[in-house]
């Protein structure tokens, strides 16, 4: 893993966070895997059934004087719809629930902050139902998992609902994308 702070994000299937994450400047690496449930060595099989708590993650690995991880934040509630219990469009269940997990006290009081003024604000219609965690073990899930937009863009799924968020941010936080 290369050097830096680390965040571990889960906001639906993990192919749409690390394909939009993966372009950001200061985000040095992208994995997708599975955190904050009971069984260790998860499969994805397992996973998506449901019955292990884990939840399809990301650990993005970034450089904090070139990203914060306020920053990332503000990208993820754009790319996802923290509102929805247990889903992001038609994927259901708990696997694809929103939540950050912290690494440390400080990622906790800016994920609560962050929370707190989307709330004020009034970004969203619905309440945001994000939990903010403690980090547990994380599993890097199976090799065709990593990198599967960038490997399978053609595939109907990614067209469908990888690319618009990828084109969302490429706009939305253009200044934020790698050239």
């Amino acid at each position: 893993m290369a050097n830096g702070e680390t965040a571990v994000l889960g906001g639906g299937c993990f192919w749409c966070l690390e394909a939009v994450f993966d372009r950001l400047k200061g985000v040095t690496a992208v994995e997708s895997g599975y955190m904050g449930g009971t069984n260790a060595n998860p499969t994805y099989r397992q996973v998506c059934g449901g019955d292990t708590g884990h939840v399809e993650v990301i650990r993005v690995t970034f450089d904090p004087a070139k990203i914060s991880f306020a920053d990332l934040l503000e990208v993820f509630f754009a790319i996802h719809d923290p509102t929805t219990p247990d889903r992001q469009g038609n994927d259901v269940g708990t696997q694809y629930r929103s939540v950050i997990f912290y690494r440390t006290d400080e990622q906790k009081r800016v994920a609560e902050e962050k929370v707190r003024s989307l709330t004020a604000a009034g970004e969203f219609t619905a309440p945001i139902v994000t939990a903010i965690e403690p980090a547990t073990a994380f599993y890097v899930a199976e090799d065709y998992h990593q990198e599967y937009f960038e490997n399978n863009s053609s595939q109907p799924y990614c067209q469908a609902i990888v690319a618009p968020k990828v084109r969302k941010v490429m706009t939305k936080f253009a200044d934020m994308v790698e050239g």
